[in-house]
């Protein structure tokens, strides 16, 4: 039969090039293996032949895709598996075989960004539910990167000292006004009312995060300090001392961050001080998530999301009226962060299985894995930008450092 021939001649060429501990096994009980080994750690079971054109083409999207529609089954440990996928869409890429080949390259990806399709599609990612984010986040649900300042921090601890390393950075004082683009559930705005003494405004797109926010707000008592807004940035009128955005620009788009960084600066005071933390591409050329991970984190996890170089979220700053004069790389943090969200999903599968079908719990699953390989490879990486208005004269910039490390351990 002619798939089964392209089977085995993928199989082949694959144990060729890359001689993988991996085995892949049909509907009719064949199976393929891609190394030499004693034992399969992964072994790949396909369904049916509808599945054959997405494993025959094995770019990050059809992979997934096929693992998502539970036209395959997979078996091994999460880690392994992800590594064998991506190591099956290198694979392919590098021997430049397979008419789509040529889509496992990271491409430059465009939306369209419109307040309504932005609310959209950040309603579709963040109101799966409260209950389900609960379930593998830490107890203050802070859904961005942790700062893991020793390495041996827990999860709950880590995000604590993320939150007051990005307000030590600001150097938020007592009674100042702040804005929290994007603040979640809370999180940040509760931590800064609380401990630094500011005034707060926080703004989501999220109805679910909105929701809870305001009932943490007044839960701990801070509502005459603390105002959520279901609100696009954009209409958000007035200054502030300092500004926060934290997991939120990768909406924006790369064309529209010249724009997002004016809006920014219109915002902030004149002597204010901003802080942009956001997740970047290693692709210079704006490509996102390589190998076709991207196509998958769009169609399923994020849509209309772009992931800037580093270069052009700094070029953007600098378009919009914005001085950039702090930058730290937080992508060996991030690979950490994501690791102990994935092994706390996979703690409690039965606890996700029964709040959501079997489709949204196979694409976070191997979306949170995949990810945790992503920035632990340096295919994505995140930057925390300080930064400020633009022209302002050179003594008003700190000396060194060392304000960003004086008291900011989370208690």
């Amino acid at each position: 039969m002619l798939w089964e021939k392209k089977v085995e001649q993928w199989s082949a060429a694959v144990r060729a090039r890359a001689n993988l501990p991996a085995r892949l096994t049909l509907w009719d009980g064949k199976s393929y293996d891609f190394g030499d080994f004693s034992g399969p750690a992964v072994t790949l079971h396909v369904k049916s032949p509808s599945a054959l054109s997405l494993m025959l083409e094995p770019t990050l999207a059809n992979l997934g895709e096929a693992y998502v529609q539970s036209k395959i089954d997979i078996e091994g440990k999460l880690s392994d598996i992800i590594d064998i996928a991506y190591a099956l869409a290198k694979s392919s890429l590098d021997s430049g075989t397979g008419a789509g080949a040529s889509a496992l390259k990271s491409m430059a990806r465009y939306f369209t960004h419109t307040k309504a399709s932005d609310r959209k599609s950040i309603q579709y990612h963040y109101d799966v539910s409260n209950a389900f984010y609960q379930l593998w986040l830490d107890p203050n649900m802070v859904y961005s990167c942790a700062y893991f300042e020793n390495g041996d921090e827990d999860l709950e601890t880590a995000q604590l000292k993320k939150i007051d390393h990005i307000l030590t950075k600001i150097q938020l004082q007592p009674g100042q006004t702040l804005l929290d683009i994007g603040c979640g559930w809370g999180a940040l705005v509760i931590r800064a009312a609380q401990k630094f003494g500011a005034r707060c405004v926080g703004v989501t797109l999220s109805q679910n995060q909105f929701e809870l926010a305001t009932e943490r707000v007044q839960a701990a008592g801070l509502a005459d300090r603390i105002e959520i807004r279901l609100q696009d940035y954009r209409d958000v009128g007035g200054q502030f001392d300092r500004i926060t955005s934290v997991g939120m620009f990768e909406h924006v788009g790369r064309k529209n961050l010249p724009e997002y960084f004016q809006r920014v600066r219109e915002l902030l005071a004149d002597d204010g001080v901003v802080m942009n933390h956001g997740i970047t591409s290693s692709d210079p050329e704006g490509g996102g998530v390589s190998y076709g991970g991207g196509d998958f984190i769009d169609r399923y996890v994020f849509p209309n999301g772009e992931l800037p170089h580093i270069g052009l979220a700094l070029q953007a700053m600098q378009q919009g009226g914005l001085e950039a004069f702090d930058i730290e790389n937080l992508r060996r943090h991030y690979a950490r962060t994501l690791r102990l969200w994935s092994d706390a999903y996979e703690a409690h599968t039965e606890q996700v299985r029964a709040m959501v079908d079997e489709e949204k719990f196979r694409i976070w699953r191997v979306y949170l894995a995949g990810c945790a390989y992503a920035f632990e490879n340096d295919d994505v990486a995140i930057y925390q930008i300080v930064g400020r208005k633009a022209g302002r004269a050179a003594k008003t910039l700190p000396w060194s450092r060392r304000y960003m490390y004086a008291g900011a351990v989370a208690a």
